[in-house]
């Protein structure tokens, strides 16, 4: 083989992995945590008043059986007015997140059916008010 051929193989060659890497990038999913994450950038500094509040409370308490995900709110918290959200964010893929309102009872839990929910990872992320504080909590949860 004369270098000329050898020559036009290693560009072929070239030409066949430039293609290939501009396939799989223009095939890659990329996905945003938020996509007003400006404003949610802006609003940071209620997540750590809120985290901070949440650490002079008690703890939340995560539980899981094989049908319900149960979340107890600190024991500070029974019996008290609470409004909040909880959000289910996975990582992974943006399609498996959920975002539910926070309606304990009063005993301060909530359970959420598992059937709803996709195996995997989470970052649960809890947001609540109550007495006029705001408190936020972040917990790793994996659904069985």
């Amino acid at each position: 083989m004369s270098w000329g051929n050898k020559l036009v193989v290693v560009f072929l060659l070239f030409a066949g992995l430039i293609f290939t890497l501009v396939y799989k990038a223009v095939n890659t999913k990329f996905e945003l945590v938020s996509k007003d994450y400006y404003q949610d950038e802006l609003r940071y500094q209620d997540k750590i008043d809120g985290a901070n509040n949440a650490r002079k409370l008690s703890g939340i308490t995560i539980t899981q059986d094989s049908a319900l995900l149960s979340i107890e709110l600190p024991k500070e918290m029974k019996g008290t007015a609470t409004e909040g959200d909880i959000w289910l964010y996975c990582g992974s893929d943006a399609t498996k997140d959920r975002k539910l309102p926070l309606q304990a009872d009063t005993l301060g839990r909530q359970m959420i059916r598992k059937n709803t929910l996709a195996k995997g990872s989470y970052l649960l992320k809890l947001t609540w008010k109550s007495g006029g504080n705001t408190y936020y909590n972040e917990q790793n949860l994996i659904i069985q």
